[in-house]
């Protein structure tokens, strides 16, 4: 069976001082680590420190953080993006991480967990729906919203109703799985080729 599982990248998009990100993406993760087909990685932009300058070429050697992070992109097989909406949109933080990379999203799956006011994130993540299929990535119907965040989450960061954002989190995982195993056994069989 741990052939069959998939490692997945939950990325925490928001580098803002105070964020909100950690508990919605730390919360994500561990739902996604009791399963036993996931294997679960958490990325936190706000630590792994991307340029805000990109080469003018794409042959130019790239900076030594986008160097690190590489591998744990290039490793996972899924990914869940954790993103707020700010000003009607997702983190320029983001953007930026999403443009220094383009094999490493080729021909796999991408969930999105969103966060907050009214719209619990949803512009944010309609603008991302429209950029990952540029890269040749596969994003999945179903994903987690968070509106009013703040009023969400109690004091140990868990959602302090849990029955909605669980089953949410149940469909949008199961979708993430099927396209994740799909994906991963088309780019063993033969490589993508976009």
């Amino acid at each position: 069976m741990s052939e069959r599982r998939l490692r997945v990248a939950v990325i925490i998009g928001s580098v803002r001082s105070g964020r909100f990100g950690p508990a919605p993406a730390n919360w994500i993760a561990a739902e996604a680590a009791k399963r036993d087909d996931l294997d679960v990685d958490v990325i936190d932009l706000a630590k792994v420190w991307l340029p805000d300058v990109l080469p003018e070429t794409a042959e130019a050697p790239a900076p030594q953080a986008v160097q690190d992070l590489a591998p744990w992109l290039a490793a996972s097989d899924a990914f869940v993006i954790v993103t707020p909406e700010y000003n009607h949109s997702f983190p320029a933080s983001l953007k930026n991480a999403i443009d220094w990379y383009v094999e490493e999203w080729k021909a796999k799956p991408v969930a999105f967990v969103s966060y907050g006011g009214i719209a619990g994130g949803l512009r944010a993540v309609s603008h991302l729906r429209e950029i990952f299929p540029g890269l040749h990535a596969v994003t999945v119907r179903d994903s987690v919203a968070f509106p009013d965040c703040w009023e969400q989450f109690d004091d140990q960061g868990q959602p302090k109703d849990p029955e909605g954002p669980l089953a949410a989190a149940t469909s949008m995982l199961d979708q993430l799985a099927w396209w994740g195993h799909l994906l991963k056994d088309a780019r063993a069989e033969k490589s993508y080729p976009g």
